[in-house]
């Protein structure tokens, strides 16, 4: 008795497009597996350089502050500059917060 192929008997043609699928939906799923990987990569990269590009902001802004306290501080006052330092601090963080709304819509 012969042993015969699986295309030799009636669903034989079925079961070999199905396997052309099957193979077809792997090979998506790897190509897709690696755009996603780069994707995750670079978007990483991106919001790793975000945080150091804001904390690098925040440190600035601190500093410009802090240096116009101590020039108001040595013209008017400690209380008068620390108001004034508080005020734009404020200021600049409306800014920013209006800013953020305006670009998130």
């Amino acid at each position: 008795m012969a042993i015969s192929s699986p295309r030799s008997w009636n669903g034989g043609e079925a079961l070999g497009s199905l396997t052309d699928i099957v193979i077809a939906l792997t090979d998506l799923a790897e190509a897709e597996g690696r755009a996603l990987r780069r994707a995750v990569y670079r978007t990483g990269w991106g919001l790793a350089c975000m945080l150091v590009m804001g904390l690098l902001i925040a440190a600035g802004l601190g500093l410009c502050l802090w240096a116009g306290y101590q020039y108001l501080a040595g013209q008017l006052g400690h209380i008068e500059a620390a108001l004034l330092a508080g005020t734009a601090a404020l200021l600049l963080a409306g800014g920013f917060a209006w800013l953020a709304i305006r670009l998130g819509r």
